[in-house]
This record gives structure tokens, sequence and C-alpha cells, in this order.
């Protein structure tokens, strides 16, 4: 699995966030998305992720050195962001259940087992109304991490996460980025120290 950007140009208005960003992000390795606020990072993660379009360029996509359409990319990736949304209403049994009628989690992990990683055995059965942000951080990042899917996006992972929840996804990122390529969106060193490779948005920030 490989996703390679050509020649890729984001702008808003007249302004260019970055242009002529060429990069291979390869199977088995973890990438580090870096820059100020508002430099286009997340915008740029977006476009990999096939969420939003480049003005300039192309993403590709390869699966076994074969080319596929990036309208079957959501079958091969797993995504979680701040503005990302959960369903409320639900109990974390029941958005377990919802989640796992479009993706199972790897190695057919139990739903138990999976609240167990979360640590949130004793709110199993509390609607997600009444998590906490953090508590609704470490669900959007386990389904993330513990989904089975070749490709891992991150953006800004540890944002509303006390200094437990950050230890607990050091903790279980390190344990998911095997034979996957991870993207992670951060300007926390923190959150991806362990990553193979760091690309700094500002590098592509030309007129």
């Amino acid at each position: 699995m490989n996703i390679i950007a050509e020649n890729l140009g984001k702008r808003f208005d007249r302004n260019w966030l970055f242009r002529n960003l060429n990069l291979n992000f390869q199977q088995n390795k973890s990438y580090a998305i870096t820059g100020r606020n508002g430099s286009g990072k997340s915008t740029l993660i977006q476009i990999l992720a096939g969420l939003t379009s480049p003005n300039e360029g192309k993403v590709k996509y390869f699966s076994n050195n074969t080319e596929f359409s990036p309208e079957h990319l959501y079958q091969k990736l797993t995504f979680t962001a701040p503005y990302q949304d959960l369903i409320e209403e639900l109990t974390l049994g029941e958005i377990i259940n919802f989640h796992l009628t479009f993706k199972k989690f790897k190695n057919n992990l139990s739903q138990k087992d999976f609240i167990q990683i979360l640590g949130l055995e004793k709110s199993s059965e509390k609607k997600l109304t009444y998590f906490s942000s953090g508590m609704r951080q470490r669900v959007k990042l386990g389904f993330a991490m513990y989904t089975e899917s070749e490709i891992l996006f991150l953006d800004e992972p540890t944002v509303n996460l006390d200094s437990a929840g950050i230890n607990w996804y050091k903790t279980e990122i390190i344990q998911n980025i095997k034979d996957r390529i991870v993207i992670i969106c951060s300007n926390q060193p923190y959150e991806y120290d362990f990553c193979h490779e760091i690309i700094k948005v500002e590098d592509f920030h030309k007129s």
C-alpha cells in the first residue's frame, strides 16, 4: 500500500496554503505533518484522505502495486479529527455495534475487550452525550486505531486529553502502526515523536 501526492496545491481565494507538494507515503511507515496553526496541515491530511480536493495536482493510491480509485479509499482507511462528531444519543455499547456494521475491529477484537482498552468499562451503558470531551476523544481514537484498516489518519490526536489520556494514546498508537501507513497531523512533538518522517507544511508555502 502506498499513497503518492503529485504537485499538490491548495488555495483559499488567492492565497496558496501550499504548492508543488510531492510526497510518497509507504506501508509500514509513519509520518507527521507539522506546522503552525493555519499553515495548512489539516487541509493536507484531508486531501490525502480524500475528504477534500486540491486546486492543483492529484493523489494516487496503490495496493499491491496496482492503482485503485479514490472512490474505494474509504474501505482502506480510518480517520479521526477534532471536528469529527459521534452520535451522542447512543450509548458506548450501541455506537460500537453501529460502527461494526460498517467495519470490523482488528484481530476480531470483541466489544468487551475494546471497551477495556478504552478504560471505559463503567460507562458502557452511558450515552455519549454525558461523556466528557476526553472520553469522547478516547472513543474516536480507539475506533481509528483498532478498526481493521491499511491507512490511519490522525488529526491532532490528543486534543481534549489529560495527562493520563495522553499516556494512553502514546501506548496504544505504538501498538497500532505495524503494516499500515500512519499519517499524523500535529504541532505537538509528543504526538508524533515515534514517526519515521516529519513533513513541514511551511516547506511548501510558495506563491
